[in-house]
């Protein structure tokens, strides 16, 4: 294997310079007093231009797991893994389905925390309540899988110079102090820094690979050659799989808390569309290049154990920069990047973490009177706290990152039917909206903690997003309307 070239005084002058670059974006960002106020630093007022839109639903989207985690799942299961391009594409649709529509919602409101919509559509504190309790579990887990991919990035791409831990100390200082300093505002702009950083990397990482394998055709012949098996047609098990993460992620992502709140952060409802018109260009220039460079990685480096692959875009993008000096300059834009885009997906979630407990806990039912300054306060201490917390488990992660991020999604996605539905249906009651939501949470979990599932192919989440669906509809259509959703339904 070639010596890696990010290893020693490199790769950490590398990580430096971007970790200034950051503090100084949070620092420009908090001019100006605009972030003593919830709306200001939650949603940054609802002034995100369309480049800083979209770029910061494209760090939502693409988080560390996608560019760290993806390939190494590739590497493990072969052209199965082609269905994240489409369950990427799945998310983009399912945000056009909605978003428009609630941003006009959010507008009209003056919604900040993603359950503002929630508890305004429906009335409902307990269907708030649970709203919340979902929304927390699965933030928190998302924010435990970026910790993770934030030692595994820094730690392959310095060929373990910074090693595992040291890595995920220093970037969570990093991040916690610009999101402090700048919110929203300060976020989105280090999103369009990593954002820019990663499509230019990853582009030169997926040159470099058919350069080291010698062409797409010729890594083709060698899988076909030396693992038949994960080339092959998928058998009927794996195919239903394949569906059901289409669909359970295509819902699941697109009613992320922090994906929300970057809907209520759109400056009109014109630039959200274009934003996520560019989005839709994503899956194959993210998605499916991090496919590619997975599947390389079984002639790069054959024989890799489970432990070993999660180092895997370290070990290709080293492989890449040893051939030139071009190469090697784009590989440290790559590497930047990645990082960048680990700690600018968890500051989102952080965010939003913290928006929820200090808005929707806080300012509710512990402080009705407090202040926004206050508030926002006890948000960035609130995030302070949890990102610590989590910091004792990411120190000895409990599974790989691909598993961290479908525990994840089989809770989070039982939040579709209250927001997709909620937007159109006005028929829908928040009685058995709670008791669906309850029901599909028990299932999705319970399954997880059983070790249950999937259930011919079809994961928890799904089933458990099933039954949600049917008591939510059939229990809404036996009801007869109150006058709340009456009200509600006529505005939106």
């Amino acid at each position: 294997m070639t010596e890696l070239v990010f290893a020693g005084p490199s790769g950490v002058a590398i990580l430096c310079a971007y970790a200034v670059v950051m503090l100084l974006i949070g620092w420009y960002a908090g001019r100006g007093g605009s972030t003593g106020t919830a709306r200001g630093y939650f949603t940054a007022g609802g002034g995100l231009g369309m480049v800083t839109l979209f770029f910061t639903l494209y760090a939502t989207q693409y988080s560390g797991n996608s560019v760290v985690g993806y390939p190494p799942q590739a590497y493990r299961s072969g052209f199965l893994w082609w269905q994240s391009v489409p369950f990427m594409i799945a998310v983009i649709a399912v945000y056009l389905l909605f978003a428009p529509r609630l941003y006009v919602v959010a507008k009209q409101r003056g919604f900040v925390t993603p359950t503002d919509f929630v508890r305004d559509r429906f009335g409902s504190t307990k269907l708030s309540l649970l709203t919340v309790a979902l929304m927390l579990w699965g933030l928190g887990n998302y924010v435990l899988e970026q910790l993770v991919a934030m030692g595994h990035g820094i730690a392959g791409l310095t060929g373990e110079t910074i090693p595992y831990e040291v890595g995920v100390i220093g970037f969570i200082v990093i991040m916690l102090v610009y999101s402090w300093t700048g919110g929203m505002r300060a976020v989105a702009m280090t999103d369009v820094l990593q954002g820019i950083a990663m499509l230019v990397g990853i582009g030169a990482l997926l040159t470099g690979v058919v350069t080291l394998t010698g062409g797409l055709g010729t890594l083709t012949t060698y899988l076909t050659e030396t693992s038949p098996e994960l080339v092959g047609v998928p058998g009927t098990t794996d195919a239903v799989n394949w569906l059901a993460m289409i669909v359970m992620i295509g819902f699941g992502a697109a009613v992320y808390p922090h994906a929300i709140q970057r809907v209520y952060s759109a400056r009109s409802e014109r630039t959200l569309k274009r934003s996520l018109a560019l989005m839709a260009w994503m899956p194959l220039a993210t998605t499916g290049v991090v496919f590619v460079v997975g599947i390389a990685g079984l002639q790069l480096f054959p024989g890799l154990d489970t432990g070993a692959s999660e180092q895997l875009v370290g070990l290709i993008a080293n492989e890449v920069a040893a051939q030139n000096t071009v190469f090697y300059l784009l590989m440290i834009l790559l590497f930047g990047g990645v990082v960048c885009a680990i700690v600018s997906t968890a500051d989102s979630a952080v965010l939003a973490f913290s928006s929820i407990v200090a808005g929707d806990l806080y300012g509710r039912h512990v402080a009705p009177g407090a202040t926004d300054r206050r508030k926002v306060l006890v948000g960035k201490l609130v995030g302070v706290a949890m990102v610590f917390g989590l910091l004792a488990i990411a120190w000895n992660p409990p599974g790989t990152l691909f598993s961290i991020f479908v525990l994840k999604f089989e809770l989070i996605v039982q939040l579709a039917p209250v927001f997709i539905l909620g937007l159109y249906w006005r028929r829908m009651a928040p009685g058995p909206t709670f008791w669906g939501m309850l029901a599909g949470a028990v299932v999705a979990g319970g399954a997880t903690l059983l070790d249950l599932g999937p259930f011919g192919g079809v994961p928890a989440g799904l089933v458990g997003l099933a039954a949600n669906v049917v008591i939510c509809v059939v229990g809404s259509m036996a009801v007869t309307r109150t006058p709340r959703t009456q009200r509600m339904g006529a505005v939106i």
